[in-house]
């Protein structure tokens, strides 16, 4: 999906989980996957509106069938650049120097953050 995505609500993060894992359920299947206990109505609602913002599909059979339009790689997208805007200024080295300086990371995580970076300098050269 290449248009803009709005920023979602934990409970809709939590539907998308669901559906991502599954690919794709029932809104019975969905309201007993969530790990934390919401009303069954409240379910089919939050569902029910994410289909008219036409990031959830649902099908025509019954029971309807739900699957996401959008992928977690596009919502990670939308909800980092949202808030690197916020708290830095839409610039990237204070998120990374945070998370990095936090926490202990595995020697993977590692060489996969340079690799990242390699990729970022090819790109600039590339330009």
């Amino acid at each position: 999906m290449s248009r803009k995505l709005p920023r979602l609500a934990q409970g809709e993060i939590e539907l998308f989980e669901v559906l991502w894992q599954t690919g794709g359920a029932s809104l019975a299947k969905v309201h007993q996957t969530l790990e934390r206990k919401v009303g069954y109505t409240t379910v089919q609602t939050r569902l029910n509106r994410l289909v008219e913002k036409k990031l959830v599909r649902r099908s025509r059979e019954r029971p309807a069938r739900y699957e996401a339009a959008v992928s977690r790689d596009a919502v990670i997208a939308t909800d980092l650049g949202l808030l690197s805007s916020r708290v830095s200024e839409g610039r990237v080295v204070p998120l990374v120097a945070h998370l990095i300086q936090d926490r202990d990371l595995e020697p993977d995580e590692i060489e996969e953050l340079k690799q990242l970076i390699r990729q970022a300098e090819e790109r600039n050269r590339n330009r």
